[in-house]
């Protein structure tokens, strides 16, 4: 291992960082493609040379595989606007932000002269080995099963971060993900929901409920929708007690959950900007065909507010039932 892998570099939001060459990055990995147990996959490649700026600093993780709360993560960021396009993925389309692991980056001072071209020595390896690891063994039935950060993050951040590891909290401020108020805010939301959890069900808030959460009210088979809505529409977000008629007791509509970090946003206008009809399953690593599309908002993710402040920045998905078209306004049609 070279003296890079072991580096750790000071990064907070805001620094310029210069992706490193494909020799450079090859050094760092093992015969799975990984360090630390974190991929890196083919889509960074095109990023080798380039300087980008940090986004946010990923010292910590939400589990989105088994749900068992936040994970710790070392030496890593997520680079501003750097999102996994899934081209060696099958066009998976979750678009995840990418994780950059430390050894993978340098650290660029005020004033150093501008990018100078990556020498393409190690490419050809590199390129190979990224092609083999991002595949698992195909599924009984025949089908293709992949693997990417997002399947492996459970490998890659192995240690769970508990509510009251404070040093959390204080990583969040100083790495300049998150201010203050945001921060005490967050740690009081995540002590009211584990006093939920373990108090006595007689003394429960709201019958237990987590902050946040809306009510399922639906019976039976879930509502479903077809409102036309199109890529570039203006919508808005249909209000809590709207929501919870479509939703099942575990918050889902046919199969897709509603949760906290959603609700924040009922009432929001925004724009679409796409569908997704096909994602990556993170348990399986099998391609999820949706029969019903959802659709993605411009600059509506998860912020992390009521999930202990985690920096992924998961695009949520919308179903058309949860969505208004609205009208224009004058001179922006």
């Amino acid at each position: 291992m070279t003296s890079a892998v072991n580096a750790a570099l000071d990064l907070r939001v805001g620094d310029v960082v210069e992706v490193r060459g494909p020799a450079e990055i090859l050094a760092t990995l093992d015969e799975n493609g990984e360090l630390d147990a974190m991929p890196f996959m083919p889509e960074m490649l095109k990023y080798c040379g380039k300087r980008l700026t940090v986004g946010k600093v990923a010292h910590k993780a939400c589990d989105t595989i088994n749900r068992s709360g936040i994970h710790k993560l070392e030496n890593a960021v997520h680079l501003a606007g750097v999102r996994c396009g899934g081209e060696e993925h099958g066009g998976c389309q979750a678009t995840c932000l990418i994780y950059w692991k430390h050894a993978w980056l340098r650290k660029v001072e005020p004033g150093t002269p501008a990018d100078v071209p990556v020498p393409e020595s190690g490419a050809p390896q590199l390129l190979p080995l990224l092609t083999i690891t991002s595949r698992r063994p195909d599924a009984e039935d025949g089908s293709p099963r992949y693997r990417c950060q997002a399947t492996e993050m459970l490998r890659s951040t192995p240690r769970p971060l508990p509510l009251l590891t404070l040093s959390q909290y204080t990583d969040d401020v100083r790495s300049g993900n998150v201010g203050v108020f945001r921060t005490a805010a967050t740690f009081l939301v995540g002590l009211y929901n584990r006093l939920q959890d373990v108090a006595p069900r007689g003394l429960r808030l709201k019958g237990g409920k987590h902050w946040g959460d809306l009510v399922g009210r639906a019976t039976g088979k879930t509502p479903t929708g077809v409102t036309g809505i199109q890529p570039g529409d203006l919508v808005r977000v249909k209000s809590r007690a709207e929501i919870e008629l479509t939703l099942n007791p575990e918050l889902l509509n046919r199969g897709m959950g509603f949760d906290s970090e959603m609700a924040r946003f009922c009432g929001r206008t925004a724009r679409v900007a796409r569908r997704v009809d096909h994602i990556i399953d993170e348990h399986s690593g099998k391609m999820l065909v949706m029969r019903s599309p959802c659709l993605v908002l411009e600059d509506i993710i998860c912020e992390g507010v009521l999930h202990a402040n985690c920096p992924r920045s998961i695009t949520p998905y919308w179903r058309e039932i949860w969505l208004e078209k609205v009208t224009e306004p004058a001179g922006e049609q």
